[in-house]
């Protein structure tokens, strides 16, 4: 290969910035090419490094084996990118593997280069400690996976209105999602978290790129491939390249242009070009035309609430089959119903578990009533529901495009100045979640103390041992299950709190605290959902009943008495209790001591069975 055209790529490469054009020359002459076939390996793991290697054509792949000898893909590297810069700073062996994808060209520059050309490695070692700097910093602030500390080192620069950066070229965001990494480390939960989050915002920028294709203002190869950018990432695709801290400031502004730059990136390979060449898709200017965060963010999280909501709500059907399985299980099992934690008046076990399942089925019904709010959005409103920069008949079309997406009958509200600023439906939402929590917690509470003991407790009902529970006292076993749900309704009813300040924060014309709702609201579902299947699969299944305990607390119980008022009256009965606590006798033997009922009627009317529907009189 001719030297000037191995020096004219060589200038496009970030580790060789800043040399002199002869030492351009110098590099040129110690380069060697390599071809590799695909599936050949260029260098592998545990072996010495000897060369770096920069790719001119085709495309490898780094990956490492795990102990077990999996292969764990780690990155892809492309034309400009380069593998192996450890070897011109140490003898170690190398971490990783990398092998040809396609039929691969190679430029190969061997660490003995560097020893006999000090000036140009000082320069060189530069570069790569600026390289090694941002991988680390970016692993660092965002754990987004396994590979980001395996960038290429190769970089694009990209400019906004405070100026410009250099973005790491793997990643489909752009400058102004670089800016909120390093603005929002706050949670470490990132969009990414959340699937359903950023596949609704690409739901909403296809729907737009369609209204937008339909009114004469973006081009059919244009829109094509904002379309299909948008249809990748709605099939679970790059949804890694969205790294916003789903707490930040700015309104949902940084979410929403981590959608605009991945999909305006995606979108100009799309059509043949490198990322960041914006003159050809703009993230602004055409993936966020004829928007605002302030109508795509908030419908976004709408969608991606009812959507949510439809797992949550299956999760919840199928723990209600297992309180209703077991209530089938314990229909013939007596036991002591109480208020107040007093005795009052046998039940069946099975009574107490349709109870639950019953209390949780009413919650099926709030949480579809409430989710159905989401519904009605403000798209089209831009900014703050005027409706700037749009079109007339944008929102139309917008909707209608995006009822077609999601299958959902959405519709656009009556008056956008007030449903940009509104935000009673994340409160009204939050509400039945907590409500949901606060039900299941009591439910967990029950759980706990029926099945307290074993021995100085209730011990009504055995939950599954799930682990040991002490690291002092041998052979305790902690309900373990029921108290994590606990925690769980704790912390969804702090989120519920959290969700009706945020709304009473709103000022004027927006709520700028939506992010946090949406924090509050996507935690609350997904902790319910696993808490809620936890409960399911490692408690509610496993319960069994100790029927012969339950029926000697039935017959031993004071709280038969009550039978007995329509006989003897409730005064009389009074007496009987307080002589039966007291003398630690039965209340059988008291009324039959006291002839006040015959042995024939009393056996009837205490017969527990007969006290757990309602009878007539004798």
């Amino acid at each position: 290969m001719e030297k000037k055209i191995i020096i004219d790529f060589l200038e496009k490469i970030e580790l060789f910035q800043s040399l002199e054009k002869e030492e351009f020359d110098t590099v040129a002459q110690n380069i060697t090419t390599r071809n590799f076939a695909p599936k050949t390996m260029l260098f592998a793991e545990n072996r010495p490094r000897e060369y770096i290697f920069i790719i001119y054509k085709g495309e490898v792949e780094l990956f490492k084996k795990s102990p077990s000898g999996v292969e764990i893909m780690l990155s892809v590297f492309r034309r400009l990118d380069f593998l192996g810069e450890g070897s011109l700073t140490d003898d170690s062996q190398h971490s990783t593997s990398a092998r040809a994808r396609i039929k691969t060209e190679v430029f190969c520059l061997h660490k003995d280069f560097f020893a006999a050309n000090g000036p140009i490695a000082l320069k060189i070692f530069s570069n790569i400690a600026r390289v090694i700097s941002r991988r680390m910093r970016q692993t660092n602030a965002r754990a987004v996976s396994l590979s980001a500390q395996y960038e290429s080192g190769r970089t694009r620069r990209e400019q906004d209105l405070l100026g410009e950066r250099d973005v790491p070229d793997e990643y489909y965001y752009g400058i102004q999602t670089l800016r909120a990494l390093e603005n929002f480390n706050i949670t470490g939960v990132t969009l990414n978290f959340y699937p359903v989050l950023v596949q609704s915002l690409a739901m909403v920028k296809m729907a737009a790129a369609k209204a937008n294709y339909d009114l004469g203002l973006l081009s059919s190869p244009l829109s094509d491939a904002i379309i299909k950018a948008c249809c990748e990432i709605i099939n679970g695709k790059y949804i890694y390249h969205f790294v916003v801290d789903m707490m930040q400031g700015g309104a949902g502004t940084s979410t929403n242009m981590n959608a605009n730059e991945v999909i305006a990136n995606r979108a100009l390979e799309i059509l043949g070009h490198e990322k960041g060449q914006y003159r050809y898709c703009h993230p602004n200017n055409h993936v966020n035309m004829s928007q605002s965060t302030n109508d795509a963010y908030p419908t976004a999280i709408k969608i991606a609430l009812i959507r949510s909501n439809e797992g949550l709500v299956h999760v919840l059907t199928e723990l209600i089959k297992a309180f209703r399985d077991k209530a089938d299980e314990f229909a013939h099992v007596i036991k002591m119903g109480r208020t107040q934690l007093q005795d009052a008046v046998p039940m069946t076990l099975g009574q107490a578990f349709e109870a639950y399942a019953v209390t949780l089925e009413e919650e099926i019904q709030r949480l579809n009533e409430n989710v159905r709010l989401f519904l009605e959005v403000n798209l089209g409103g831009t900014a703050i529901g005027t409706g700037i920069n749009a079109l007339p008949g944008y929102s139309s079309a917008v909707i209608e495009n995006l009822r077609k997406i999601t299958g959902y009958e959405i519709v656009v509200s009556f008056n956008l100045v007030e449903a940009t600023q509104d935000t009673g439906a994340f409160v009204m939402y939050s509400s039945a979640i907590k409500r949901l929590a606060v039900k299941l917690s009591k439910i967990c509470n029950d759980l706990r103390l029926l099945s307290s003991g074993p021995r100085a407790g209730f011990n009504e009902i055995n939950l599954p041992p799930m682990q040991p529970g002490s690291t002092i006292m041998p052979g305790k076993v902690n309900p373990v299950i029921p108290e994590v749900v606990n925690q769980i309704a704790y912390k969804v009813i702090g989120n519920d709190l959290t969700v009706t300040m945020a709304a009473e924060a709103g000022q004027l014309e927006l709520n700028v605290m939506e992010p946090v709702m949406v924090f509050s609201l996507f935690e609350s579902i997904e902790m319910l959902k696993n808490g809620m299947e936890t409960l399911n699969h490692r408690c509610i299944k496993g319960i069994t009943a100790n029927e012969k305990r339950c029926r000697e607390l039935v017959e031993n119980s004071i709280g038969l008495v009550t039978a007995l008022v329509p006989y003897i009256g409730y005064e009389e009965c009074g007496r009987i209790a307080a002589e039966a606590l007291q003398s630690e006798r039965s209340v059988y033997d008291l009324v039959l001591e006291k002839k006040l009922m015959s042995k024939k009627e009393l056996d009837i009317v205490l017969l527990p069975e007969n006290m757990i529907t309602p009878k007539g009189l004798f």
